[in-house]
């Protein structure tokens, strides 16, 4: 088992500057950081790798679809140019050394057109996915897509869906990645959502019901720590919370107050509890 944190806790945009955050996290618990990737080729693939060294984490990479671009969208062109901005994002993923790639990769976040998604939307995702499945074998990297509270997206919402996609896909190399703070929405049971992505579970954020700390709040630790081990998943756990002080993804994520007293107190004290609980052997 690997823990995370994603940097968005403190920036969108990583790069240097950020570098001095990297022994802290290693001195609190953490193995590795996760970090949003707009566009590889804007993305600073040096500062990371030379922070990965400095402190021996990892890290993995958590990535969106920009506004314009979409696997679902009716254009193919857009389709086209959907699927060249991921390949290029899996291939910097490779060159900054990390194994996963994870998000809601299908449409942007918050496009919601007022009804429910298209067979035709499904199959575009579909067949995107079968095109990318392939390169991200040849560069070393699973996919971990991710379903989305129904206030964040219309078109993937619940592990049951995800699960479907991947069957349908149909190429080892993509996969799902499980949120916690979204599942508590979508899912009747979450640690039962856990379950029934298994067979395809590449990735996993341990997030609380409020984006606060976790265990800080009513979502269901011991089963869900139950459930992973049943599946014997032994991948990430990372921690996935938003600072006030990043505007573009407070505003994104609808956060419109202190969620701790300050935004990196749900990772130093998140962590703690995480260690605590994969140790524990609770149900």
């Amino acid at each position: 088992m690997k823990f995370g944190v994603n940097l968005l806790i403190w920036t969108a945009n990583f790069d240097a500057s950020h570098l001095p955050l990297f022994p802290r996290l290693r001195a609190a618990g953490f193995d590795g950081v996760e970090v949003l990737m707009y566009a590889g080729r804007d993305f600073a693939v040096k500062a990371l790798r030379q922070g990965l060294a400095d402190t021996g984490m990892e890290c993995t990479i958590c990535s969106v679809m920009p506004d314009g671009l979409s696997l679902i969208a009716g254009d193919a062109a857009a389709r086209a140019r959907a699927v060249e901005q991921l390949r290029e994002n899996i291939a910097v993923t490779a060159e900054v050394g990390a194994k996963v790639i994870a998000g809601p990769m299908y449409a942007p976040v918050g496009y919601l057109p007022g009804r429910r998604r298209t067979a035709d939307e499904w199959k575009w995702a579909v067949e995107g996915w079968q095109q990318l499945g392939p390169w991200l074998a040849q560069h070393g990297v699973e996919a971990a897509v991710e379903p989305l509270n129904r206030f964040e997206t219309f078109f993937l919402n619940t592990a049951e869906d995800a699960a479907r996609l991947c069957d349908e896909v149909g190429h080892a190399s993509v996969g799902v990645l499980f949120d916690t703070f979204h599942a508590n929405i979508e899912e009747k049971n979450i640690a039962d959502g856990l379950r029934t992505v298994a067979r395809h579970l590449k990735h996993v954020h341990t997030c609380e019901n409020d984006r606060g700390t976790p265990g800080s709040g009513h979502v269901e630790w011991g089963p869900v720590f139950a459930a992973i081990r049943e599946i014997g998943y032994d991948g990430w756990l990372t921690i996935e919370s938003f600072g006030a002080n990043v505007p573009e993804i407070a505003a994104a994520a609808a956060i419109w107050r202190d969620l701790a007293v300050t935004p990196e107190t749900v990772a130093f004290e998140g962590i703690g509890f995480l260690r605590a609980m994969a140790a524990s052997g609770l149900r």
